[in-house]
């Protein structure tokens, strides 16, 4: 179209005699004014294109239709490139592609987005897909499973079978909503239910063997955006450290003093809240045994006999002084309780918590950190939408697909 457009306004404007020079000009003037508007008009459209192609992949992990791609050009020319980003996000690889791979290393220790589909993950596509308050993935009596099919306590096949039959995540009638307490034979009631916490998937990965340490290592990992070492301060109290813990590892106590409570200290004292969860690993399932410490909590009580013994289910959080005050703890919480679902309310309250969610979705649907200036400009203003919306993780993933559709 172009060039056709250059093409008669050469052999028509050109070639022609005009009866006086200021005409002459006046012509040439309009001419060039509007090859060069048709020519904008033409890379407007280009760059919506281009704009919405590379929304609906980020969003989708697959190209729009020409249908889609179409209308969602059309929005971003409207200025509604958030309209085009909820378009794409109808798309049922946004639940079966981008969300699948994208929460699914947060299930294993190996951060693997390879394993099978498992009630972790498909319960947070859930959760995402329903704009159910994103606040509530810690706490909550939820989970989510297949229309067709009975969920099983004991093996993962339940969700093998979805995954086989390519089943449609983002069908409602499909994935449906239910309570882990319902559940046939369900190791937790409504009270002792905390979010994605007590899925056999995440039993599975962090209650399986160990102290069930791992269980508060990852949940900071993925829902504070902080691993131990983020975590660490020699300035907390060390009263809750457990008896398994040497107090002078390799013979050197001051290894322990400038190392190891930095940890421990913390951990330990919120690690209590899991203190009736486990894995069986003979029967592959959540075990939650109500007013009885888990053996694992007791082990290696001769380490360091003067240590913490868990009597409880009790936690506090020491990390709310010191270097971690700047997570934002929520000053309405105590910041101590009995149980995962109150150390989930500690979490899911608190500021570092929302940023964290921004952060993540930031890396996956930009392919890259938040690392220049205007990155964070535009984290901080998108983690404020986040809190305001009630927490809908969409409305971070659509947010962030239109700040970096342009690279």
């Amino acid at each position: 179209m172009i060039k056709n457009i250059f093409s008669n306004f050469s052999n028509g404007i050109l070639t022609h005699s005009f009866p006086s020079r200021s005409l002459s000009i006046s012509l040439l003037i309009t001419a060039f004014t509007l090859f060069f508007l048709v020519v904008n008009i033409q890379l407007a459209q280009a760059d919506a294109i281009d704009q919405a192609k590379r929304i609906h992949t980020r969003l989708t992990g697959i190209n729009p239709t020409p249908a889609v791609l179409e209308n969602m050009r059309d929005m971003i020319q409207a200025n509604n490139a958030l309209g085009a980003a909820n378009l794409a996000m109808e798309n049922p690889a946004f639940c079966n592609v981008m969300l699948r791979n994208f929460i699914t290393p947060w299930t294993n220790e190996e951060f693997d987005p390879g394993i099978d589909l498992n009630d972790y993950t498909a319960t947070v596509i859930g959760i995402i897909r329903d704009d159910i308050p994103f606040n509530q993935v810690l706490t909550e009596d939820i989970i989510y499973v297949g229309a067709a099919g009975t969920y099983s306590q004991t093996d993962n096949n339940h969700y093998i079978q979805l995954q086989n039959n390519g089943a449609n995540l983002c069908d409602p009638t499909v994935l449906v909503r239910t309570t882990q307490s319902s559940l046939p034979d369900a190791p937790v009631s409504s009270e002792t239910a905390a979010g994605i916490m007590t899925t056999r998937q995440a039993a599975k990965a962090f209650f399986s063997g160990g102290t069930n340490r791992a269980m508060w290592r990852f949940t900071g990992l993925h829902y504070l955006c902080r691993d131990m070492e983020q975590f660490k301060d020699l300035s907390r109290p060390s009263g809750h450290v457990r008896q398994d813990v040497s107090r002078s590892p390799g013979g050197e106590s001051d290894a322990f003093l400038s190392h190891c409570v930095g940890c421990h200290s913390g951990m330990d004292a919120l690690a209590g809240a899991f203190a009736y969860y486990n894995y069986d690993e003979d029967q592959e399932r959540l075990v939650y045994t109500a007013n009885r410490v888990q053996e694992k909590f007791l082990i290696n009580s001769t380490t360091f006999e003067w240590g913490y013994v868990t009597q409880d289910d009790s936690w506090v959080n020491y990390w709310r002084e010191g270097k971690n005050k700047l997570i934002g703890w929520d000053p309405n919480m105590p910041g101590k309780g009995n149980g995962a679902k109150s150390l989930g309310q500690e979490v899911a309250n608190a500021e570092e918590f929302a940023a964290c969610q921004v952060a993540k979705a930031f890396e996956r649907v930009c392919f890259r950190p938040v690392e220049t200036q205007a990155d964070y400009n535009e984290a901080e203003r998108i983690t404020e939408i986040f809190k305001s919306s009630n927490y809908s993780f969409k409305t971070i993933l659509a947010e962030t697909a239109v700040y970096c559709r342009g690279n």
